[in-house]
């Protein structure tokens, strides 16, 4: 083996294993008109860790529409791409950035189809670890010192 060629190949090798050991750590799917809506439930210390999420054709944006405690929100939109690689049709504008969103459980999160278009979702539900939370801040009582008042003369006069 050529010397220079050892360190690539061991590089090549090591990003092979990495990608191999967290294969299976996301999940992805592909929405379609004709799909039902995607649900995820996210159990109580659990999260859910959207990394993307893109629509190609549709008018109507697709969006991530999360419940929890009995409150509905939309969380993020699609992201629209286009066959050219931008994000129109007819321009060179280059596509939207797709910010990672961190969803904590307990939740339920849907994704609903959209007419005309095809939205693909990649994302990755864990448990949370017990370091990460914060505890819960317990009251205590501190004794502290009172002042006791005291009389003061006052002058008549």
């Amino acid at each position: 083996m050529n010397r220079r060629a050892a360190p690539l190949w061991i590089a090549s090798v090591a990003c092979v294993l990495h990608s191999l050991a967290f294969a299976g750590a996301f999940t992805s799917d592909i929405i379609t008109p004709t799909s039902s809506p995607l649900t995820i439930s996210v159990p109580d210390k659990h999260f859910l860790r959207i990394r993307n999420f893109t629509q190609e054709g549709g008018s109507q944006r697709g969006v991530v529409t999360v419940n929890s405690n009995g409150q509905t929100s939309n969380v993020l939109a699609a992201t629209m791409i286009f066959a050219n690689g931008f994000s129109t049709p007819t321009s060179s504008i280059p596509p939207e950035m797709i910010e990672p969103v961190v969803i904590a459980g307990p939740a339920q999160v849907t994704v609903a189809p959209v007419p005309g278009a095809t939205l693909f979702i990649t994302y990755r539900k864990r448990v949370q670890l017990r370091g990460l939370t914060s505890p819960t801040p317990t009251p205590t009582l501190t004794p502290t010192a009172t002042a006791t008042p005291t009389p003061t003369p006052t002058p008549h006069g």
